[in-house]
């Protein structure tokens, strides 16, 4: 159980005791949560005042602590609970005892005390430092020495709670994790979230109601300025506001036990509801993705196409971007997806679509011997979204030569061959045979011509071991399986630092839901290969870390905003990343290994918010014309969590080839699974 002591304040120093709070076994040690204060209250127009702890006195289970300021009294009662993880359970009574009404912001804050450097995690937006100085990307940044705010970087950072998947705000030091979480609002709005860590400490702490500093991030590369919100008391109000406490060692994994923790408490709170199970989804996008998305005159999958199809044709089609990844955001996995359901449907058109895109896929080898990124009318083939146009990514061509091989070894099993497939598939695997580093990491950028590795760092290459052992299957060659090992052993060291990054193109060197996704598509096909402990372990790792983009709750969108209107339910939904703030659904892209991680390990854990992501997005595909504003079968990218690119409760109105692909996709690997998933009972 976590432990709690009442420090006296020094002879002298300001009146009032604090609080210390330590992880279970730690209470002898220097690392520990400080709480200094009650309640911290500033008046608009800059006022401060602080709620000092005038007393202390222990109750069954936990303790109560009361203080008053010159406008405020309040009084804390914090319960201990033991349930997965030990925390504190708090609820804040306060009360506001100014003559006269006045507009305040409040907040409660923790310090963690004992040496070392702080790193964070604000799941969803805020991993570690966040951002790399050379990082190609503009988005909040920690920096310790502080920094120009105007280029989002700071050694302090408030932000609004529904930018988080989990509403928490972790730190950890040399010898301990400490966190603070709430809900998404509170009875005076929208909460928020806060750290600051420089050479004075390091604090953590809960805004009611939000405050954004130094700057707010709107997607852009220029934030927006400051946005501190207040609520405005009336004399005599009193009003109470919740939050939990958690302390632990400072294991950098520390965070999953109160993540689960919290999950089970949210999951009590905040219900699913799809609207239609896996086999008409299957049918739905299937159709959307065949009717609005393929262009047989091209042979290729449409990136995007526009819910409004009369302004698209007004505006040449710009709607509808005739580009076609070969992995990633269109081409192989969906195309995959349609020839196997068209397969499996008697759906000629379905079969002939998804091999036609296949087999364009296949013509695209670059120079270097890889895939060419993408395919761009007027242009032909290209690089990509990459920070230099002659770079081509690592998991772009990745996942499309794993999806080849898949789409390869469902078609031999139907007695259908595709040489060129198999031709483009081997060109692919060699090539990353050939460029990777003795130490086992593929890097993350190559040179179209000379296929010469330009960016060693990140995990972008760590799709890489999935298509090498499939591909060692396929093609019955040891070295793709002996270089998918060391390759495993190299990215070792991204999952246990807990900061997996480098997997889209269009994000340099960011940690990303993706880079979560691919890391367990690839430790759990190493422990398939070879049965060993470690990458079975790695694949638990990597798929808790990814549970950090995971949404456990049901967002409040305005009233009258589109999904609010609609009753979405977010939870289950994933953040894209800290750089990308908005809710997609490309966990699908993971369902199978997350359900046989699931039976391998018994932690049913995995399959409940395996099912969530399932289940979230079994909403918001267009059951008819004129559904949402969309027509049959289309699926957007983004759904708005908070005021990033968009209002919050807009979404996109732009149907997506990988959106409607991935719902194709994990319908059909997630059918073997139906009596666990249990879809059909929230129907």
């Amino acid at each position: 159980m976590m432990e709690w002591r009442t420090i006296a304040r020094a002879e002298g120093a300001k009146e009032g005791a604090e609080l210390r709070l330590f992880p279970e076994g730690g209470a002898s040690g220097s690392y520990a949560l400080r709480v200094s204060s009650l309640l911290a209250a500033e008046k608009e127009g800059g006022a401060r005042e602080t709620v000092a702890i005038d007393g202390v006195e222990g109750m069954p289970g936990g303790f109560r602590a009361k203080g008053a300021s010159a406008s405020f009294g309040a009084e804390q009662e914090w319960r201990f609970v033991r349930d997965g993880c030990a925390y504190a359970e708090v609820t804040m009574r306060i009360a506001y005892t100014g003559g006269e009404p006045a507009a305040y912001s409040l907040r409660f804050a923790a310090e963690l005390t004992g040496p070392g450097r702080p790193y964070w995690m604000i799941p969803g937006a805020f991993y570690k430092e966040n951002r790399f100085e050379h990082n190609a990307r503009q988005y909040p940044r920690y920096d310790y020495r502080g920094g120009d705010a105007q280029r989002m970087v700071s050694d302090y950072w408030s932000f609004r709670a529904d930018r988080a998947a989990l509403p928490a705000v972790f730190a950890w030091n040399d010898g301990i994790c400490g966190a603070i979480a709430v809900d998404e609002t509170s009875p005076l709005g929208l909460n928020g979230l806060g750290f600051r860590g420089n050479e004075s400490g390091t604090t953590i702490w809960v805004d009611f109601p939000y405050r954004e500093e130094p700057v707010t991030f709107v997607g852009e590369p220029v934030p927006a300025p400051a946005d501190v919100k207040v609520y405005r008391f009336a004399p005599g109000e009193t009003v109470s506001i919740r939050f939990r406490v958690y302390a632990a060692h400072g294991d950098p994994h520390a965070y999953d036990p109160f993540v689960r923790q919290l999950y089970k408490l949210h999951c009590a709170e905040h219900e699913l509801r799809p609207w239609m199970g896996l086999e008409e989804a299957a049918e739905l996008t299937a159709h959307g993705l065949y009717t609005w998305h393929y262009r047989p005159e091209e042979a290729l999958l449409y990136e995007t196409a526009a819910f409004d199809r009369e302004l698209n044709n007004n505006v040449r089609q710009l709607g509808d971007r005739s580009h076609m990844h070969v992995g990633w955001v269109s081409g192989a996995p969906y195309a995959g997806a349609l020839l196997r359901y068209g397969r499996e449907r008697g759906r000629g058109d379905y079969v002939q679509a998804g091999t036609a895109v296949l087999d364009k896929i296949a013509s695209g080898i670059a120079p270097c011997g890889a895939f060419w990124a993408s395919w761009i009318q007027g242009k032909g083939w290209t690089c990509g979204w990459n920070p230099k146009p002659t770079w081509l990514q690592a998991r772009t061509l990745a996942e499309a030569t794993l999806f080849m091989i898949r789409a390869l070894a469902d078609e031999r099993k139907r007695g259908c061959d595709h040489p060129d497939w198999e031709r483009a598939a081997l060109s692919n695997l060699r090539f990353a045979v050939k460029v990777q580093r003795e130490d086992g990491c593929f890097g993350s950028y190559y040179h179209c011509e000379t296929g010469e590795v330009e960016e060693w760092d990140g995990a972008g290459g760590i799709l890489w071991i999935a298509a090498l052992l499939e591909g060692a299957v396929c093609f019955g060659e040891a070295a793709f399986r002996e270089a998918a090992v060391r390759a495993g052993r190299y990215y070792t060291k991204f999952v246990r630092d807990e900061w997996i990054y480098g997997a889209p193109e269009d994000v340099h060197l960011t940690p990303t839901s993706e880079d979560g996704y691919n890391a367990v598509v690839a430790y759990v096909l190493l422990y398939e290969a070879d049965g060993r402990d470690e990458w079975l372990r790695l694949a638990r790792s990597a798929a808790d870390w990814t549970m950090t983009f995971r949404w456990t709750y049901n967002l409040q969108f305005p009233r009258h905003s589109l999904l609010a209107q609609y009753d979405f339910r977010s939870r289950g939904a994933d953040q894209a990343s800290p750089s990308n703030q908005h809710l997609h659904n490309y966990g699908l892209f993971c369902v199978p290994e997350m359900l046989r991680l699931w039976t391998y390990t018994g932690d049913d854990y995995y399959l409940d918010r395996t099912r969530d992501h399932i289940a979230c997005f079994l909403q918001f595909i267009a059951r008819e014309d004129g559904d949402f504003n969309a027509y049959k079968g289309m699926v957007t990218e983004r759904f708005y969590n908070t005021n990033c690119f968009q209002p919050k409760g807009m979404m996109l109105t732009l149907s997506h080839a990988w959106c409607v692909g991935l719902v194709l996709y994990a319908a059909q690997e997630a059918a073997a699974y139906a009596d666990a998933l249990k879809i059909d009972e929230w129907l």
